[in-house]
């Protein structure tokens, strides 16, 4: 059963709106956006893996984006079909290449809405490894010492 299409991008709307406020400095915490997950949502990372329920996403919210002050995260685009959202997001670097363009990598998260303006998963892809070169390429060091993800995160997807 899928919900209707506009109470979908309704709360997708919500989403990209608070994701706008936390690049632009409006919110100081991506922890506003933990509202938008159900109790028992999961959420899985690149580098921090399988993630089960709000307050353990709120928690990592928060803990996996503390020395990251400086970056930014815009989105390009959200895509609905039925219940299953995409959103194209870009991890920016405050460092820039020689040439002037800062260092970027290309990022997707699909979520699935489960209603009354909730998400119940999400799945977060990037390419961790051109992350770690862009790092050391543009010598970039954090804002406060970091949460460093954990040594063997869950790997599994399944909703």
């Amino acid at each position: 059963m899928s919900f209707p299409r506009e109470e979908v991008a309704a709360t997708v709307a919500t989403y990209v709106e608070l994701r706008r406020k936390i690049d632009v400095g409006d919110e100081d915490s991506f922890g506003v956006l933990a509202d938008l997950y159900t109790d028992d949502a999961v959420m899985i990372d690149a580098a921090w893996g399988r993630l089960e329920g709000r307050p353990a996403i709120d928690n990592w919210l928060v803990d996996s984006m503390v020395g990251l002050e400086d970056w930014h995260f815009p989105i390009e685009f959200t895509a609905i079909e039925g219940d299953h959202v995409i959103i194209k997001w870009t991890q920016v670097l405050p460092t820039k290449r020689a040439d002037g363009t800062p260092y970027t990598q290309s990022a997707y998260s699909h979520l699935i809405y489960a209603g009354d303006g909730k998400f119940s998963y999400e799945e977060d892809s990037y390419n961790m490894m051109h992350v770690l070169e862009d790092l050391a390429e543009s010598k970039w060091s954090p804002t406060k010492p970091m949460n460093i993800p954990p040594p063997n995160p869950d790997r599994n997807w399944a909703r």
